[in-house]
């Protein structure tokens, strides 16, 4: 071999060994998220801290990056899809846009009714669904379970958000998952009967029309709670964790999949895992007043105080499954 033959022959394995070491490590992971910014940087930049994995992130609304997915196909950029409630993400699987994967860290990390049957999703931050009510007109004792609500002991007295969120369409499939439609239909009416006012547009405003006592109690993710009462503390607001004597409090996710045609889907896995890890489940939960997916997590000190409870079992993939059933529901229910 010739000098000139030897120095090529060292320099390609020099730029092997480059290739396959620290900068094929440092792969560029590429993120489409539901979730904003200021809820996932952190996170993203505390895992690119400790790995050298550089993230990328295109942040949008659920339905726009379901839909792009869609377009995009098999020349997708993404790795990743971040979405909050399970019927998004049902939704992203329903269209065949996410991959299942196999994993004994998640299997460990995420409880069996928070993650896709089929492994192509995984929850990584628990949201609850409860009851609110004025601390001033309403005691502890007077409340039960979300079936109670369609009583006529509330006539007049109830506020929810519209029929149009998906909470709220959540919470009603999976009423359905554990009522059947014709119980369901019977309660949502009974909600509507019930009404002190129109619904309102989003949770905040519904527990501040709570507060100000235009209605007694309503229906509202905890986040928004712990959002209002950290910026008004003496609002007249307590929190009720519902249906504990039957089967626990309604439960949705925010979580993540890797997409169906993802070009660096082992790294992708990495960061799922670390994602549901305890070292990372603070960040991801604490951010946003949410309850780690992970038992092995302590809430937030904020979130703590709120108080245990049981969580309703029902895997929380029917929320996507029965979502368009629940919609026509609240139709029939005049529940607009």
């Amino acid at each position: 071999m010739s000098p000139k033959q030897i120095f090529r022959a060292a320099a390609l394995a020099v730029a092997g060994a480059f290739l396959s070491g620290p900068a094929a490590a440092a792969e560029e992971l590429v993120v489409y998220s539901a979730r904003i910014e200021q809820l996932i940087k952190p996170m993203f930049d505390a895992y690119t801290k400790e790995t050298g994995v550089k993230i990328t992130f295109i942040t949008d609304k659920e339905g726009a990056l379901i839909e792009r997915l869609k377009a995009e196909g098999p020349n997708t950029p993404a790795d990743m899809l971040i979405t909050v409630d399970a019927g998004n993400l049902w939704q992203a699987t329903n269209e065949g846009l996410l991959k299942p994967v196999q994993s004994e860290a998640l299997g460990k990390n995420v409880p069996v009714h928070l993650k896709d049957p089929q492994n192509r999703w995984f929850g990584l931050s628990v949201r609850s669904r409860t009851i609110f009510y004025n601390t001033q007109k309403v005691k502890p004792a007077e409340l039960s379970s979300y079936e109670d609500l369609a009583s006529s002991k509330w006539k007049g007295r109830l506020c929810l958000r519209t029929s149009k969120k998906v909470y709220n369409q959540s919470l009603v499939a999976m009423m359905i998952a554990e009522h059947g439609e014709p119980k369901t239909e019977q309660l949502v009416k009974g909600w509507v009967a019930n009404l002190a006012t129109d619904p309102f547009p989003d949770d905040t405003k519904m527990l501040e029309a709570i507060a100000a006592g235009q209605c007694d109690v309503g229906m509202a993710n905890t986040y928004y709670f712990g959002r209002l009462v950290a910026k008004k503390p003496n609002l007249p607001l307590g929190i009720f964790w519902a249906n504990q004597q039957g089967s626990g409090v309604h439960v949705n996710v925010s979580g993540a999949g890797i997409t169906k045609h993802a070009k660096h889907d082992k790294e992708a896995l990495k960061l799922l895992e670390w994602l549901s890890s305890e070292k990372a489940q603070n960040l991801f939960a604490d951010v946003n007043m949410e309850f780690p997916v992970n038992a092995r997590v302590k809430p937030d000190p904020v979130v703590a105080a709120w108080g245990s409870f049981k969580q309703n079992l029902i895997n929380v993939a029917k929320a996507g499954e029965l979502q368009a059933a629940a919609v026509k529901l609240m139709d029939r229910a005049g529940y607009k």
